[in-house]
């Protein structure tokens, strides 16, 4: 069985979507192809006793170009994150801030054992540096690694232990700081220029919006797709879709086993969900690791920031991991728990653990922050492994692609 259609998306993840809605624009007909019983990709939310958990800790950064583009903010209901952050470090929790928006944070992250106050200046140097650029003119300078970037614009050890690392691993899921210069300038801008939010119904409701503007009928999904070839997309029951275009918009690893293209190495990341009768900590703030010891990285209390993410009495606790698993794992992420707040951590309930092997693709330079989206005659690829490792990046490739399709099918 077969059916003819001018363009084959496999793949419902952020670029197949964002691919679909520009074809859909150009009024140009297509079927979207995925595996999973929904769309999203990584981007999903799952509904676990009243708790609302994103599969694995992720945000929306409000600044990036392409989520101003295709999402409608209003309508997603967005709850932001403080700006700055909760670092642990010399036995306690200390406020860094960023006065620039928050002039009354401004004390007491001077008071914080993290950087110098010169190194708070070079904070402030640094982002009048990003901030002299475009975000293109950005991703295609010069690069180096993060640390080395960090280290040659003089930031102190304590500030890079203490508040950079920490930071970056969370965001870059890099502990060693290794990731392209390129990506750490512009993940920074977009730290400076909007806010770090989630919607109010988590962030799968980011592709849910996107699915919303579509045709019906136009997504299928448990549709496997076993084989790509020019003008032809065979699933795993044996129906093929004859296409002049088919767009393969999935994770690396699937990309490579359909058309063959490199693979990049990954970064994984776990995420731990807990439920508790109150919160540990009272602000909508990113908690840091400035210690250096123990699995858990950065720690978000997501009822804080969006309370419809937890049920009434509870909050929901979003712990991540950077350690691959272990059986002991579980154990060491509590007791470093319980050492950070106390005997309260033993009445917490485990909700879910998410293992997620292929997080992100590697930003190790050298760094293309644009590789190809045609890959030959008929056959195009998307995902943020075609561009920069993030929402912004999946959109951007999936875009890109629908409007390579659409300049060769004019």
């Amino acid at each position: 069985m077969s059916e003819e259609t001018e363009v084959c998306i496999v793949g419902a993840g952020l670029a197949g979507l964002a691919c679909a809605r520009r074809l859909n624009l150009a009024k140009t007909a297509f079927v979207l192809l995925e595996a999973s019983d929904g769309a999203g990709g990584r981007v999903r939310t799952d509904s676990v006793d009243g708790f609302l958990l994103d599969r694995g800790f992720q945000v929306l950064q409000t600044a990036y170009p392409e989520a101003v583009r295709h999402f409608d903010y209003p309508a997603l209901d967005l709850k932001p994150f403080r700006p700055g952050a909760l670092v642990r470090t010399e036995g306690r929790f200390w406020t860094v801030g960023d006065p620039r928006r928050r002039p009354r944070d401004a004390l007491a992250s001077l008071r914080a054992p993290v950087g110098s106050p010169a190194d708070k200046a070079r904070v402030a140097k640094l982002l009048r540096r990003v901030r002299s650029a475009s975000v293109t003119e950005l991703l295609n300078r010069p690069e180096t690694t993060t640390i080395e970037a960090l280290a040659g614009s003089g930031f102190s050890r304590s500030m890079i232990e203490r508040f950079f690392r920490p930071l970056f691993a969370g965001i870059q899921l890099d502990g060693e700081l290794a990731a392209s210069s390129r990506m750490f300038e512009f993940v920074f801008r977009m730290l400076a220029d909007g806010d770090n939010a989630v919607p109010a119904r988590g962030m799968g409701a980011l592709p849910n919006q996107l699915v919303s503007g579509l045709p019906g009928g136009a997504l299928r999904l448990n549709a496997t797709v076993d084989a790509v070839t020019k003008g032809k997309v065979t699933l795993h029951d044996g129906a093929e879709i004859l296409a002049r275009a088919v767009v393969v918009a999935a994770e690396a690893p699937a990309a490579t086993r359909l058309l063959g293209v490199p693979e990049p190495a990954s970064r994984a990341v776990s995420c731990y969900y807990f439920a508790a009768g109150e919160p540990p900590v009272d602000e909508p703030l990113l908690v840091l690791n400035g210690e250096g010891e123990g699995p858990v990285n950065n720690l978000a209390v997501m009822s804080n920031v969006a309370p419809s993410y937890a049920p009434a009495g509870s909050a929901l606790v979003s712990a991540s991991v950077l350690e691959p698993p272990s059986p002991s794992r579980g154990m060491a992420v509590r007791g470093q728990l319980r050492g950070w707040f106390g005997a309260a951590v033993d009445t917490w309930q485990h909700l879910r653990t998410y293992d997620i092997a292929h997080a992100q693709p590697d930003q190790s330079p050298p760094f293309p922050t644009e590789r190809p989206v045609k890959v030959s005659d008929g056959l195009y690829v998307a995902g943020d492994h075609r561009n920069t490792s993030s929402i912004h990046g999946a959109l951007l490739s999936g875009r890109r692609a629908a409007e390579a399709v659409l300049a060769d099918l004019r």
